[in-house]
């Protein structure tokens, strides 16, 4: 699926047809928005109230997996359960890249059996390698097509 940007070029959405962009608002700043109205300010390091671009991927990242195992954990565990899902990982500066991001899940199973407990963890891992759009992209690789539309 593809949307028009300003009648410039085509840009793909996702299924349900959502437009993601940024905009600049200053010196290495810029403010996400989706087409369903969420926004995100993002910015260098020096940006307090922002979440840098390397930030925002490993957000990303953890958010994935907990969408991906929240019906498992949550018919379990019930609907008011806590999870916190960590995440991390250093960049190299000289490839300025992440080579290798770790999520740590952070939810109390204290409350089921020894059987339970393996069988719920089965399923969330299940769930998560083959549900998380994010972590399976990163893990694949993935092809990235920039264009630049300006004046002729």
């Amino acid at each position: 699926m593809t949307t028009e940007v300003e009648g410039q070029t085509s840009v793909p959405a996702n299924a349900a047809g959502t437009r993601l962009w940024v905009e600049r608002t200053g010196t290495r700043r810029y403010v996400g928005h989706s087409s369903r109205g969420a926004r995100v300010e993002i910015g260098d390091i020096s940006y307090d109230e922002a979440f840098t671009p390397g930030e925002l991927l490993k957000i990303a990242l953890a958010a994935c997996s907990g969408l991906s195992a929240d019906n498992a954990v949550s018919r379990r565990l019930g609907d008011d359960v806590d999870v916190t899902i960590e995440v991390g990982g250093l960049a190299d500066d000289d490839e300025d890249r992440y080579p290798q991001l770790t999520e740590r899940f952070v939810v109390d199973l204290s409350g089921l059996d020894p059987d339970q407990r393996d069988r719920l963890l089965t399923v969330m891992h299940r769930a998560i390698d083959q549900h998380c759009t994010v972590g399976r992209t990163l893990k694949a690789g993935a092809e990235v097509e920039l264009t630049v539309v300006g004046e002729r």
